[in-house]
């Protein structure tokens, strides 16, 4: 006898991916995928290699969303199929494969009702993250570190390209601090719950004395700009210094002064970036995540004002916002959201699909989309 009411659950899920579909306005969808498609197939598409980038990208982007949308139809059809010929001919095995199918549709129909929830006005964006050492010594170092590895692997387990633009490598472990790129549709909106300060509580390996650390690492999150954005920035609020790319321990892996650090003299923003082979590359890309930031900081103040407008002045700014406890217990929670995992070493293999999701709803119920 079925222990689930299959009576009530699939009109349910038909009227959760009817909700998905309305939110995501699959009409405009399809007449987005015409207008790529297009664009694809034009003859002089790859004169501009840049250009042709962006736009097979965005019809493989948008492709991969409505298609999402039409298995999830597809996949709720053939369950009641299933359940109708298992009550039929009375089996158990089927009825029992139908139970799991319902359970996996419903995680499907979460992730995907998770990305509706993405509407701010840079959420499509590429994302560019910044992570910093702070208290906690070489052990601040070595968590930096981890928390890279955490968000590569992330990237790598969904199929996503990550790039990383600058590196400062401490002394004795680990990295002061590191911005990559990660290249993925929603790549902004997903990630940017991530940012904050993050604290991990471990026995140091760096401790002769086996003592357990509390040590601290800031994560930032921006989108990343781009040429339509128009984010004008005066010569003179510039200052460029150029020097020689380096790697651990002050290794130099180019001769030639190629690497650029860019200074907004009037914030006080400082952008380094030596991935690129050449001093004019290294200056673009510098100049992109300096108009990010600036874009950000501009974003961040505006909400500032409307919070004081609206007499909300409660400082956020900083707060932790996730702990990764290694000792005594073994636990990783989320202060925000109190979504929990007691399993750390899966969660710095990149499993934090739990934590971006729990983020994104938490943020949508307290209104506050990433700007």
């Amino acid at each position: 006898m079925a222990s689930i009411d299959f009576s009530e659950e699939i009109p349910q899920l038909r009227s959760t991916l009817s909700s998905i579909e309305q939110v995501t306005d699959v009409a405009a969808l399809d007449a987005r995928i015409e207008q790529l498609e297009q664009e694809a197939s034009a003859q002089d598409l790859w004169d501009d290699v840049e250009n042709a980038q962006k736009v097979t990208a965005a019809l493989s982007h948008a492709q991969a969303e409505r298609r999402r949308i039409s298995e999830l139809a597809s996949r709720i059809e053939d369950l009641e199929v299933m359940v109708e010929l298992a009550a039929e001919e009375d089996d158990a095995d089927t009825l029992a494969e139908a139970e799991q199918e319902l359970a996996s549709i419903h995680k499907s129909l979460d992730e995907l009702e998770v990305r509706t929830l993405l509407s701010g006005e840079y959420d499509e964006r590429n994302a560019v993250i910044t992570i910093r050492a702070g208290a906690g010594g070489v052990d601040a170092a070595d968590f930096a570190e981890m928390l890279l590895r955490m968000y590569v692997r992330w990237a790598e387990n969904k199929g996503y390209s990550t790039k990383v633009m600058d590196t400062s490598y401490a002394e004795e472990a680990g990295l002061k601090s590191v911005t990559f790129e990660v290249s993925a549709p929603y790549a902004y909106g997903t990630l940017s719950v991530e940012g904050g300060t993050h604290r991990l509580v471990r026995i140091s390996p760096f401790d002769n004395q086996g003592r357990r650390q509390t040590s601290f690492a800031a994560v930032e999150v921006i989108p990343l700009i781009e040429s339509t954005d128009h984010i004008e920035i005066p010569e003179n609020e510039l200052k460029v210094d150029v020097f020689r790319s380096s790697g651990p321990g002050g290794q130099s892996v180019n001769t030639t002064d190629s690497a650029v650090r860019m200074t907004h003299l009037p914030t006080g923003i400082v952008v380094s970036m030596q991935d690129e082979k050449s001093q004019i590359q290294n200056r673009a890309a510098a100049l992109r995540v300096m108009q990010s930031r600036l874009l950000l900081l501009k974003k961040e103040q505006e909400a500032a004002e409307r919070k004081e407008l609206a007499g909300d002045v409660k400082a956020s700014w900083g707060d932790q916002m996730r702990s990764y406890v290694l000792n005594p217990y073994q636990m990783v929670k989320d202060l925000r959201t109190e979504y929990q995992e007691g399993n750390p070493a899966s969660v710095f293999d990149g499993e934090i699909d739990g934590f971006i999701d729990a983020g994104i709803r938490w943020r949508a119920e307290q209104g506050k989309p990433a700007e």
